[in-house]
């Protein structure tokens, strides 16, 4: 199964996750220092403060990119390096680490791909209000602008936020994540905030940088019944409801899905909320972002507060997060998103898979393969999604390092280059090898 010539192999990182340098070079604390900082949040105590201290050896990892053939890397910036406050003066010490790390994958011949905003919110903002300030689509269009002109003589694609549902949901309802927040009004009002973020940005980024692909990464999974039962189909089409429609039909239709509108606002989990500005979220976008990791399957639950469940066939093939892995779900959503929504073009953003893996290791390669061969099955769903007519222009892994990974601090391992934390080595996994293969050649064998 081959793909493209022009198609685009990369992986993926963020900010918070390996750059380290929590406060260094004058960077201001972001809601995620904060949060990891505070008990009880991450475990073990687990911080970003060194991570893979990225901000250190940005040009190793860089030659790591070159020597796997890499032919794009998905980044984000830390909006507290360029603005310590969110607004206001400028750190330059924080505007030149960026122009040396995108200098250095210039020199190697792999495209940048920035985000925006990948959840590390500066804590001054958050203080005036964060995402649930009504002032947020103009504190994130303004960082849009200073990203812009000091990065869009060389970086040509821009996605400017980073799965606004975890933004949402996961800071904001559940707490799970930073800044920590359990309020359903306040989720609800942070979403809506992304989505007029979001348009501000992209008309930032028309403005200043006419020649620039522009896009937004979303976190998307396909949501199944359970059975044929109609209670638990009723229940799927409600949960797709909130997990992908209330995210897709603001960014292509300019509007929020009228059955589930129809249902928070009788809740009143829209009170205060001028659902028609979320018109501006529809700007003309040259692609979609998709973040793809499991499907969801769900059932009634008629004694549960939400009135359904989540479930997991017993016989499920997992990954260390517990997530069921199923690549055909990969198909199936891009399928769906194309038939559905019809982006001009997709990027697979992020795919991979955490697996147990021990801190040390000794040699230099790693054997991973079971990664190996969940990325051979997700590659090959990529494929067919391609042969069926969808615009897939490249596939980004997540991710490139080993990381910090949020709430579960250090202890799920994500990269196909293993990094012991310890020590910073880092180490090739077989899955590096193996899709530093897979761009050689062009196909799955």
């Amino acid at each position: 199964m081959s793909f493209p010539a022009d198609f685009l192999w990369g992986a993926a990182t963020s900010s918070y996750q390996i750059e380290g340098a929590a406060l260094e070079d004058g960077r201001g604390e972001c809601i995620w220092t904060r949060f990891s900082h505070t008990e009880g949040n991450v475990k073990h105590g687990h911080t970003g403060d060194v991570a893979c201290d990225h901000y250190h050896r940005y040009a190793e990892d860089v030659a790591l990119m070159q020597a796997l053939g890499l032919r794009a890397y998905r980044f984000s910036i830390a909006w507290s390096r360029l603005l310590p406050q969110g607004t206001g003066a400028i750190n330059q010490a924080g505007v030149d680490f960026y122009n040396r790390l995108i200098d250095k994958l210039l020199e190697a011949n792999i495209t940048p791909f920035v985000t925006l905003y990948h959840w590390d919110l500066p804590q001054a903002l958050q203080d005036r209000g964060g995402w649930t300030s009504a002032e947020m689509p103009e504190w994130f269009a303004a960082y849009a602008a200073l990203a812009a002109e000091r990065y869009g003589d060389r970086v040509k694609h821009w996605i400017t936020l980073n799965e606004p549902w975890c933004i949402a949901f996961l800071g904001h309802h559940l707490g799970i994540h930073a800044p920590g927040i359990r309020d359903e009004r306040a989720a609800f009002c942070a979403a809506h905030h992304t989505h007029l973020a979001h348009g501000r940005a992209v008309q930032v980024l028309r403005e200043r940088l006419p020649n620039a692909q522009v896009g937004i990464t979303l976190n998307l999974a396909p949501i199944q019944p359970a059975s044929d039962d109609p209670r638990d189909q009723e229940a799927a089409r409600g949960f797709d409801g909130v997990q992908n429609r209330w995210f897709l039909d603001p960014i292509f239709k300019g509007m929020y899905p009228p059955d589930i509108a129809a249902y928070l606002t009788a809740r009143g989990a829209l009170d205060g909320l001028d659902l028609e500005s979320v018109r501006l979220a529809a700007q003309p976008l040259d692609f979609l972002g998709v973040n793809y990791y499991t499907r969801i399957l769900i059932r009634h639950a008629p004694n549960s507060p939400q009135g359904y469940e989540i479930y997991l066939p017993p016989d499920a093939p997992v990954t260390d997060m517990n997530w069921e892995i199923y690549p055909q779900g990969l198909r199936d959503l891009l399928l769906r998103v194309h038939r559905e929504y019809a982006p001009p073009g997709i990027y697979i953003t992020e795919n991979g898979a955490a697996f147990p893996e021990p801190e040390r290791v000794e040699g230099d390669l790693l054997e991973d393969s079971a990664r190996v061969a969940y990325l051979e099955q997700h590659f090959k769903a990529a494929a067919e999604a391609i042969a069926h007519g969808v615009p897939l222009k490249g596939y980004f892994v997540w991710s490139l390092l080993d990381n910090f990974e949020w709430a579960e601090g250090y202890t799920k391992r994500f990269g196909i280059v293993h990094v012991d934390f310890a020590t910073q080595k880092r180490t090739l996994k077989r899955s590096a090898l193996y899709l530093k293969q897979v761009i050689q050649c062009g196909a799955l064998s």
